[in-house]
């Protein structure tokens, strides 16, 4: 059995996966790996997708936190665990902690939404709020940890953590052997320690490439000697980590054969495919894998790729604001900016090309005080939806070929 407690270096083997899923075995949802025969072709690489989006808390999380609380002696268990999480590691130890008899204090920012800490209350978690940032409320919960006599439960940094999440490629092998490339999320580093364990025992030879948000490059500066600044509002918050943990960072060094950079369009992009293509939510972090393949289509080009949808916990206004975006950035949706004389019937006149073309208005705008044109001009955003691109590009082109300055008001 694995020890609770870290050495000067920790190591995780496929043994100690092993002997986790043995742990877990009948706790969590054995979920499915499913080949997209229309990802396959759009990507083209042979796709595969674990499905761990459709854990009970919505996340691979549940593994590690799991297999944790499992290893650690009952008087540890009886005392308690406390970890700072705003997010799936928080409701993945919460709800086995819950179910364990085991209590579970979560720290959180003071800024967290609400809905984040509602979610991690029902599953059982006792949840404090703490400081500004993740920084402040991590500090906290060390601090409570030893008032208290608790036992802290990093979300990553832990062997135990990350050879419960490499239970999730012991899965995706069984299922679909013929995998042979990882497209690996990379936030602090736990997912992707456990699997690549897991795949270069199995398959010496796989390809592992570790995908990071380009606007959190943690890793990919530390492993390529990089400066690349680290910081933002990133849509895979899920992998938004400033410095990836100290075991799993010395890992990864060794398992991986590269990192790729994915920049927000792409991970939009990627959620609106799954939901599409896939009838499935994620969150952008559990999209980071297909937006790598689709941003980086020469590094798996003809292989077998597995791609694991770490978690499908992303707030549904986000989500409709993510494939209205996508929709936009496809020529399926556009607002156009159409300049105007302040004419009886000029409006008129232009909504007789919309339908002659049969695109379909969804909103109109007028600016008659706010511009900078002459008092008699007028500027008319109209919001509107076509069939494809190519329809959308004929309506401007007749309104132009009429005299009109059309111009597109263009996604940030």
């Amino acid at each position: 059995m694995m020890s609770d407690t870290q050495t000067l270096e920790p190591t995780v083997t496929i043994d100690d996966v092993r002997a986790a899923a043995q742990r877990v075995s009948g706790a969590l949802v054995r979920t499915p790996t499913m080949h997209s025969r229309t990802l396959s072709e759009i990507t083209g690489a042979q796709i595969w997708l674990k499905f761990e989006n459709l854990q009970f808390t919505a996340s691979y999380k549940e593994r590690g936190a799991l297999n944790k609380l499992l290893v650690m002696d009952k008087t540890q268990r009886d005392r308690g665990v406390i970890a700072a999480s705003a997010g799936n590691h928080a409701q993945g130890l919460s709800y086995h902690g819950t179910r364990l008899g085991v209590p579970v204090t979560i720290v959180m920012p003071r800024t967290t939404p609400m809905v984040k800490v509602m979610q991690t209350e029902q599953v059982g978690g006792k949840v404090v709020l703490e400081g500004e940032t993740f920084d402040d409320a991590a500090a906290h919960a060390c601090k409570l940890e030893k008032e208290l006599g608790l036992t802290f439960v990093h979300p990553f940094d832990d062997p135990a953590i990350a050879a419960g999440q490499g239970t999730v490629a012991l899965e995706m092998f069984e299922d679909a052997p013929e995998i042979d490339m990882l497209a690996l999320p990379i936030g602090g580093g736990g997912l992707a320690t456990g699997v690549g364990t897991v795949a270069r025992a199995l398959k010496p030879d796989v390809g592992l490439i570790g995908v990071e948000a380009k606007l959190y490059p943690s890793l990919y500066n530390r492993l390529k000697g990089t400066d690349l600044p680290c910081g933002g509002d990133t849509l895979a918050e899920g992998i938004a980590v400033k410095e990836p943990g100290v075991f799993t960072g010395g890992a990864l060094a060794k398992l991986l054969d590269d990192i790729a950079l994915v920049d927000e369009p792409a991970l939009e992009s990627a959620v609106a495919l799954l939901l599409q293509i896939e009838k499935t939510v994620v969150e952008g972090a559990g999209a980071a894998g297909l937006a790598a393949v689709c941003s980086h289509k020469e590094l798996f080009a003809g292989r077998n790729v597995g791609i694991v949808l770490c978690g499908g916990n992303i707030d549904t206004r986000l989500l409709a604001n993510v494939l209205l975006r996508d929709l936009a950035r496809s020529g399926r949706l556009a607002r156009l900016r159409i300049t105007l004389q302040d004419r009886p019937g000029a409006l008129f006149k232009v909504m007789r090309e919309f339908d002659r073309h049969q695109v379909n208005i969804i909103e109109i705008y007028h600016q008659r005080i706010f511009t900078t044109l002459p008092a008699k001009g007028l500027v008319t955003d109209i919001e509107c939806e076509a069939r494809d691109r190519f329809q959308l590009d004929a309506l401007i082109d007749a309104l132009r070929a009429k005299g009109y300055s059309v111009g597109h008001v263009e996604l940030n």
